[in-house]
C-alpha cells in the first residue's frame, strides 16, 4: 500500500452542553461562518473609513450601515446556498421531498447559490439605499475571502468535500463514507486528495491575497468593478480547477459516469460546479475588462 496521510483524530464539535435534556453543542463549521461574518464586517468598515481609496475621496456608504448590510448579506447566503443546493445538485429529491428544503441544519448548501445570494441582497440593499452598485460590489467582494477560507478548513475537519482518490505521498486516509466508497477491503484504507485543503488556498488565500493587493495597494477601488471582477472570475477560475481533484455527488457518479460529471458526451464533459463557474469566469472577465476600459477612457 502506497505511502499517505492518516486522518487526523479531529471532532466537529468544538464543546457541547446539556440543558434540560437537550444538547447544544458549537461547531467548527458554525464557527467558521460566525468569524467570516465578522472578519468581514471589520475589513469593510476598515475600507469606508478610507474615502482616498474610493473615486472623488467619497467612500459609497457610511460604516455604520456595514452592521444593516450584513444581515441582508446572511440571509442571502442562508436562502441562496439552500436553493441553489436544492436546484443545482437535487431537485428531483427536493420536489417529491419538499418539506426537506428547510432542513439546513442536516447539510446541502451550495457556494454558487450563496453568491447569487448575496449578489441580490447586495443589489437590493444599494437599491434601497441609493448606493453605487459597482462599488458596493467592490466592497463585498474584497471582504468574502476569509469567510471561504475558514469555512473550507472547517470542512476539512468535518472530513466532508473530500477528493477523488490519489496515490500522491499528501493524499488523506478520510475516515467514515469516504473509505467505504473507495472500497474499502479487510481494513485497507485509500487516500484521496485533501481538496477541501487546495480549496481553502485558491479560493480563500491566494485570491483573498489578491484582492486586498488590489485593493489597498493598487487602489483598485479607484475602478469600479475591478475589484468585484476579479474576485468572481477568480473564484471561478480556481473552482474550476479544483473539481478536477474533488469527490463530486453522490448521485452524479454511477456506473457509466464515473467521474460524476453533470454534462458529458462519451466521458468528457464537466461537472456541475465546472458547469456553474465558467459563467463566472466569464462574467468576471467582463468586469474587469469594463473596468479598466472606463478607467482609460476618463482616469479618476
Amino acid at each position: 500500500m502506497h505511502a499517505m496521510i492518516q486522518f487526523p483524530n479531529l471532532s466537529p464539535e468544538i464543546f457541547s452542553i446539556s440543558i434540560g435534556g437537550m444538547e447544544f453543542a458549537l461547531r467548527w463549521y458554525a464557527l467558521a461562518y460566525i468569524a467570516g461574518i465578522v472578519i468581514a464586517w471589520r475589513l469593510a468598515v476598515l475600507a469606508l473609513k478610507r474615502p482616498v481609496l474610493w473615486p472623488g475621496g467619497n467612500a459609497p456608504m457610511k460604516p455604520e450601515q456595514v452592521e444593516d448590510l450584513m444581515t441582508w448579506i446572511i440571509l442571502g447566503v442562508i436562502l441562496g446556498g439552500r436553493l441553489g443546493f436544492v436546484l443545482f445538485y437535487q431537485p428531483e429529491y427536493y420536489l417529491q421531498n419538499p418539506a426537506q428544503i428547510l432542513r439546513i441544519w442536516e447539510g446541502g448548501m451550495a457556494f454558487h447559490g450563496g453568491l447569487l445570494g448575496v449578489i441580490l441582497a447586495s443589489w437590493l440593499y444599494a437599491q434601497r439605499h441609493g448606493i453605487p452598485k459597482l462599488k458596493m460590489g467592490d466592497l463585498v467582494a474584497h471582504v468574502v475571502a476569509p469567510g471561504l477560507l475558514l469555512g473550507r478548513l472547517a470542512n476539512f475537519v468535518n472530513a466532508e468535500i473530500w477528493g477523488r482518490q490519489t496515490d500522491l505521498p499528501w493524499g488523506v486516509a478520510f475516515p467514515g463514507r469516504a473509505a467505504q466508497d473507495c472500497g474499502q477491503v479487510l481494513g485497507e484504507l485509500c487516500a484521496r486528495h485533501p481538496s477541501q485543503l487546495y480549496e481553502a488556498a485558491m479560493e480563500g488565500l491566494i485570491l483573498g491575497a489578491a484582492v486586498l493587493w488590489l485593493a489597498y495597494r493598487r487602489h483598485a477601488f479607484l475602478k469600479p468593478g475591478l475589484v468585484m471582477g476579479v474576485f468572481i472570475g477568480g473564484y471561478g477560475a480556481a473552482r474550476f480547477i479544483v473539481e478536477f481533484f474533488r469527490q463530486p455527488d453522490a448521485h452524479f457518479v454511477t456506473a457509466g459516469n464515473p467521474l460524476g460529471l453533470a454534462f458529458h458526451i462519451d466521458g468528457i464533459g464537466v461537472t456541475m460546479g465546472q458547469t456553474l463557474s465558467l459563467p463566472m469566469i466569464l462574467l468576471g472577465a467582463y468586469f474587469v475588462l469594463s473596468a479598466l476600459k472606463k478607467h482609460a477612457r476618463s482616469p479618476a
